[in-house]
């Protein structure tokens, strides 16, 4: 069963994923007000449970970013061999990966435009898994990391290029754009450990495919990202981890291509969906 955060006539409500439509349960489980409640109380089950034959309760809804109220979202940048070649810098495989934070004010949800600001014309995509925390913990080993896994999800981790070289060392304002990115459309329970190791990214733009890869190429895997991150800080439940992405941005392209409005961007990853957005600018 898969989860999702949506809107329908100016309400905001959480609950499962049918063909048919939604089924709210906010009110069924009062005692978690959103989603991310539900996570971190680590209810998914129970979630999943209350649903079983309840009608559908909305037809007519809007994705919402699927944890809008996610207090700490931290990535993992430069991730996959092909893409540390990109830099052109001649570096080795970093030994230690790199982290930015995210602010969930800069995501939108599946089917809402991603918003493309006055200041730039470099809006660019980044297709990515996320893992999202159901069990706290610090320095959590490798071999059970993924017992600390609640949910899976989609992000694009949309970027403004020109932005993170504003600093030497600082890309965060580059990457917290509002909307300029997107997580959803739902969170689907996390298993069985070849949900990941399985996995393959795809990312579309109207149509054409640039970038294309599987996550058992990460340089550093996701086994590998909950321990070291958690080295240096509590993991909580709610957490979102957004794991890297593979090469072919548009910086990357020769020459670069950056979204602009009208363009269609889509991330896959099987077993978890499709992620899908339009481009706008942003209104005066």
């Amino acid at each position: 069963m898969k989860f999702a955060t949506y809107s329908s006539n100016g309400e905001t409500f959480y609950g499962a994923v049918t063909e048919n439509g939604m089924i709210a349960l906010n009110d069924v489980c009062p005692q978690w007000p959103t989603l991310f409640d539900a996570v971190q109380a680590g209810g998914l089950d129970a979630l999943a449970e209350a649903a079983k034959d309840r009608p559908v309760s909305h037809t007519k809804y809007a994705y919402e970013m699927v944890l809008p109220n996610a207090r700490r979202i931290l990535c993992v940048g430069v991730n996959f061999p092909d893409r540390n070649a990109e830099y052109k810098d001649g570096s080795e495989q970093p030994k230690f990966m790199s982290l930015f934070p995210r602010f969930a004010s800069g995501f939108t949800g599946h089917d809402r435009p991603l918003i493309r600001p006055p200041e730039s014309a470099q809006l660019d995509y980044e297709g990515e898994v996320a893992i999202v925390i159901g069990k706290g913990g610090r320095r959590i080993a490798q071999k059970d990391a993924y017992d600390h896994i609640a949910a899976l999800t989609l992000c694009n981790e949309g970027t403004i290029r020109d932005w993170v070289r504003h600093a030497k060392f600082n890309v965060t304002q580059g990457k917290n754009w509002d909307r300029s990115g997107a997580i959803g459309p739902w969170l689907v329970p996390f298993a069985d450990a070849a949900q990941l190791d399985d996995a393959r990214i795809v990312t579309r733009v109207n149509g054409e495919v640039r970038q294309d890869d599987v996550l058992s190429r990460m340089m550093h895997p996701i086994r590998r990202e909950i321990e070291y991150i958690s080295t240096f800080m509590t993991l909580e439940p709610g957490d979102i981890i957004v794991t890297g992405t593979p090469t072919g941005s548009g910086a990357r392209l020769d020459p670069p291509q950056f979204l602009k409005p009208g363009d269609v961007v889509e991330v896959e990853v099987n077993g978890i969906g499709v992620l899908r957005n339009t481009v706008q600018d942003e209104a005066p």
